[in-house]
């Protein structure tokens, strides 16, 4: 099994993705919520939802607290994971932070444009050799989808719609996501929110990479269609366990790209563990919330906290 990096991407690496796609892969937004209890589906239908207790960490000294909260940031409804001692953090933190802060929907699509369509016109099919352009057709005509509609995007863009749309095929819901929830949760109960990296950052991590990087993961995306659903249910299966030291196995398992590995995990759990670093020097709480990839394997943020003095522990609940 490859490392799946499509499935990766949207559900741990990256959350600028599930808010940026085309509105052909996002989902009807729900109507928001009046209270906190009304996110918490547990309190809402308790026979229909399955609870789970994602890990949970936390980081602090003598006046400052940190919890660290892997998040998912496209789920299936009917998992009730915002309660117990997340809930219990969340409410006592002073403020939220988030991998980014999602902004108002006509920057998005403007964002979305700048970054994701080819500047120069050149079409996504002409991009690929022959062999390559087949894999990445039929995976089109398995969900539907003309073989031209993408051919304005880039190729990295092309592979997360393609990825999303599969995985809402299999019952994926943006709406269902953490981020989701957790800012509306904020909203509600007028905690700020803050973000470590904003959109343009993140969507350009992705339009840097070279082209032919950018192509074979929208070939090994095309290639995996079929699967993509059952591979986000397993990963989804070991955050909800949890099994932090599994997921991390998972993700590292025959890794395929390191260049896009490194981008989009290792140097930004770098810039995360820093960050952390920094805002220790702070009293007070705060609440961080990024992919559950981050906080996984041997370049978790948790991992490169001791280079600062730090250490990261489990919350028991």
């Amino acid at each position: 099994m490859r490392i799946c990096l499509k499935t990766l991407l949207t559900a741990t690496a990256t959350c600028a993705l599930a808010w940026a796609v085309p509105a052909t892969a996002q989902s009807t937004p729900t109507e928001a919520p009046a209270s906190v209890e009304a996110l918490n589906p547990v309190k809402a239908d308790a026979a229909a939802i399955k609870d789970v207790d994602p890990a949970l960490w936390v980081v602090k000294d003598a006046d400052t607290t940190i919890y660290l909260f892997g998040s998912v940031h496209i789920l299936k409804p009917g998992l009730g994971w915002f309660d117990d001692g997340v809930k219990t953090a969340f409410d006592a933190s002073d403020q939220l932070v988030l991998e980014l802060v999602e902004p108002p929907a006509a920057e998005v699509q403007a964002m979305f444009g700048k970054f994701a369509m080819d500047q120069k016109g050149k079409a996504l099919r002409s991009k690929m050799n022959d062999a390559d352009r087949a894999v990445y057709e039929a995976a089109m005509g398995k969900l539907g989808i003309p073989a031209a509609a993408f051919d304005p995007f880039e190729p990295w863009a092309a592979a997360m719609t393609l990825s999303l749309l599969a995985m809402q095929k299999s019952g994926f819901d943006p709406n269902s996501g953490v981020e989701k929830q957790l800012t509306a949760a904020a909203n509600i109960t007028k905690k700020p929110i803050a973000g470590l990296e904003t959109m343009e950052f993140q969507l350009g991590v992705f339009d840097t990479l070279a082209e032919a990087e950018q192509v074979q993961f929208l070939v090994e995306t095309a290639k995996d269609i079929d699967d993509a659903g059952a591979t986000m249910d397993k990963m989804v299966d070991l955050w909800a366990a949890p099994d932090p030291e599994k997921l991390g196995a998972l993700m590292n398992e025959e890794m395929t790209s390191r260049v896009l590995y490194d981008a989009l995990l290792t140097k930004r759990n770098a810039n995360w563990a820093k960050w952390i670093s920094a805002r220790m020097a702070k009293p007070g709480v705060t609440f961080i919330a990024v992919g559950a990839g981050h906080l996984a394997g041997p370049t978790s943020v948790q991992a490169l906290l001791p280079a600062y003095g730090l250490n990261a522990t489990r919350v028991a609940y």
